[in-house]
C-alpha cells in the first residue's frame, strides 16, 4: 500500500470554470474529465477540425469514466468552443495550457492569457518536458504560472505532477482532488519531471534492445505487460522491491542487488556511487513509507492487486488477461468432460477472488448469482448449448432465479457448486444448484428456470432435437439430488 497525500475527495462548493487552450489529445482529455465531473468549460483551438475531435473523445471518456464508480458522476456541465483566447479565459479559475512543444509559442500564449484571466486564476501547463522557471520566463507574475501534468488518457488515469509555487500548487491540488485525479507535487523542478524521466530511461533502453537486435518491439512490450508492468501498476518501484527484499526488507535488497549497477547490463551507466549513507538513505524512506506493515502483510496486498488488475484485464482479453483466459479453458475442461465419474454434476470449481468482497468482508450477494449463471453455463456446454449454439441462433435465458444465503463466504475460500436437472419440459429447464465447500457444507441453493428461446425472434421455441436428447440423458443421471463432490 503506497503512501500518499491524497484526501478524500469533496465537492467544492464553488463550481470551478476551466478554460481550455488547445484541444489535442490531452487538451481534449483534460476538457472531458473537466465537464464529466460537472464543471462548465470554454475551450479555444484555431484548428476548425477541434469540435469534431473534442466530440470523439467526449464520446469515449462518457462511455468509460462513468464505469469507474459504484455511484452516479454530477450532472455534466457546459462546453463552450470560443473564437480568442481572451474569450476562454475571461472569468476562470483554472486555464489549462495545452498547445505544442515550443517555447516561443507557449510564451506567446502565456503572455495572452495572463493578459485577459483573472488574477487569481491558477495557469497551468500540460508540458512534458519544460519547467516552471522557463515558461514564467517575461511574467509579470510568474508564481501564478505552474506545470500541472497529466497522462493519456486524461479522463482516466488519475496522475497528475504538479510543479511551482507552493501555494498555487496547494490550490491545485484542492481542484485536481475534487476532480477525482491524484496531484503529485514534484519537490524541485527537473526537466521531464518524475513519471516521464523514468518512462525515458525504459525507452531509451528499450531503443537500444532494438537497435541490437536483440528484441522486437512485440518482445519487450510482452517483457513489460506480463512481468514487471503488472507489479509496478498497484506497487510501484520501490515498494515492489522492498517485497523482493524479504524480511529485512529494502536494506537488503540493496545490499544483494546493488552490485550489478556497476555491471554494464544497461546503457544508462551514470549511477549515484552506493555509499552507505544513499543506503541508509533509500532504506529509511522505505521504512517510512512502508515500515508498519510486515512482510507477509504487504504480500498479501500485493497479491490480491494482482489478481484484481489481472481479472479486470481478464474482461477485455487483452495481455495477461488474454492468457488467463485460455489457460481457464483448459481448467475447465474437467467439468464439461462426459465421463465425469461423480454422483453429482460438478458444474463450479474454484476459489474466490478478493475482489468479489464487499464492507462484511465476505462475498457480495451480487456474486452468488454470477456462481451461478457460471454453473448454469457449464450445463448449457454439456447438453449441446454452446458458443456454436448460439451462433446459429438459439439459446437459453435465465427468467427466475431464487437464492438462499446459508453461510458466509470469504475471499480465498474453495467452493464448488453440485446442480441437477430438477425440471426439463420441452422448452423449460428448471435446475438446482448447491454451493459447498470443500468439506461438502452448503453455503448457498439457487433454484433456476430457464427458458430456450429463438435469438433472432426473441421468442422462446423448441430446442433442437439434439439438445433435447442430451438434457434428457443427464437429467436421468445427475436429475435426483445435489449430493457431495466425491
Amino acid at each position: 500500500m503506497t503512501s500518499s497525500n491524497h484526501k478524500s475527495t469533496e465537492t467544492l462548493a464553488k463550481k470551478i470554470q476551466f478554460a481550455v487552450i488547445g484541444g489535442g489529445v490531452i487538451g481534449g482529455g483534460w476538457v472531458a474529465r473537466f465537464l464529466l465531473m460537472g464543471s462548465d468549460v470554454k475551450i479555444f483551438d484555431p484548428d476548425p477540425e477541434a469540435p469534431r475531435k473534442i466530440d470523439e473523445v467526449l464520446s469515449n471518456a462518457r462511455r468509460s469514466l462513468p464505469a469507474l464508480y459504484e455511484h452516479a458522476l454530477p450532472p455534466e456541465g457546459s462546453l463552450s468552443f470560443v473564437n480568442s483566447i481572451s474569450e476562454a479565459v475571461d472569468g476562470s479559475d483554472w486555464v489549462s495550457e495545452c498547445v505544442p512543444e515550443q517555447l516561443k509559442l507557449k510564451h506567446s500564449v502565456m503572455a495572452e492569457i495572463q493578459s485577459h484571466c483573472p488574477k487569481s486564476a491558477i495557469i497551468t501547463s500540460s508540458t512534458s518536458g519544460f519547467k516552471p522557471s522557463e515558461l514564467q520566463q517575461g511574467s509579470d507574475n510568474p508564481e501564478q504560472i505552474i506545470v500541472a501534468h497529466p497522462f493519456n488518457p486524461v479522463y482516466l488515469l488519475p496522475l497528475v505532477e504538479l510543479v511551482g509555487n507552493i501555494t498555487t500548487v496547494d490550490r491545485a491540488k484542492a481542484m485536481l482532488t475534487s476532480l477525482g485525479m491524484f496531484p503529485l507535487h514534484v519537490r524541485k523542478e527537473i526537466d521531464a519531471h518524475i513519471a516521464d524521466r523514468l518512462l525515458e530511461a525504459v525507452w531509451r533502453e528499450g531503443l537500444w534492445l532494438i537497435n541490437d537486435d536483440i528484441a522486437t518491439t512485440q518482445e519487450i512490450d510482452d517483457a513489460i505487460r506480463f512481468g514487471f508492468g503488472l507489479r509496478w501498476a498497484q506497487m510501484g518501484m520501490f515498494e515492489t522491491y522492498r517485497v523482493a527484499g524479504g524480511e529485512a526488507g529494502m536494506a537488503h535488497f540493496i545490499a544483494q542487488f546493488g552490485p550489478c549497477l556497476e555491471w554494464p547490463w544497461t546503457k544508462l551507466m551514470d549511477v549515484p556511487e552506493l555509499t552507505d549513507e544513499l543506503i541508509d538513505k533509500v532504506a529509511g524512506q522505505s521504512d517510512e513509507q512502508s515500515g508498519h506493515y510486515s512482510i507477509r502483510e504487504l504480500e498479501r496486498l500485493r497479491d490480491d492487486n494482482l489478481i484484481s488488475i489481472m481479472r479486470g484485464l481478464k474482461t477485455q482479453n487483452w495481455g495477461a488477461g488474454e492468457l488467463l483466459n485460455q489457460f481457464d479453458k483448459g481448467l475447465h475442461k474437467p467439468l464439461l468432460d462426459k465421463n465425469q465419474s461423480n454422483t453429482s454434476l460438478i458444474t463450479v470449481k474454484r476459489v474466490i477472488p478478493a475482489d468479489w468482497t464487499d464492507y462484511n468482508q465476505h462475498m457480495n450477494e451480487s456474486r452468488y448469482g454470477q456462481v451461478f449463471s457460471d454453473a448454469a453455463d457449464t450445463v448449457m456446454i454439456r447438453v449441446g448449448a454452446d458458443e456454436d449454439y448460439i451462433a446459429s441462433g438459439l439459446s437459453y435465458f435465465t427468467v427466475d432465479c431464487h437464492i438462499k444465503y446459508i453461510e458466509e463466504c470469504k475471499a480465498g475460500d474453495d467452493i464448488y457448486v453440485a446442480s441437477r436437472i430438477s425440471l426439463a419440459e420441452g422448452k423449460k429447464l428448471k435446475l438446482a444448484h448447491q454451493m459447498c465447500n470443500v468439506d461438502g457444507r452448503v453455503l448457498a441453493e439457487a433454484d433456476q428456470l430457464l427458458v430456450h428461446v429463438d435469438l433472432q425472434a426473441r421468442k422462446s421455441c423448441m430446442p433442437s432435437e439434439e439438445v433435447l436428447q442430451r438434457i434428457n440423458k443427464l437429467a436421468k443421471q445427475y436429475g435426483n439430488s445435489a449430493g457431495e463432490i466425491k
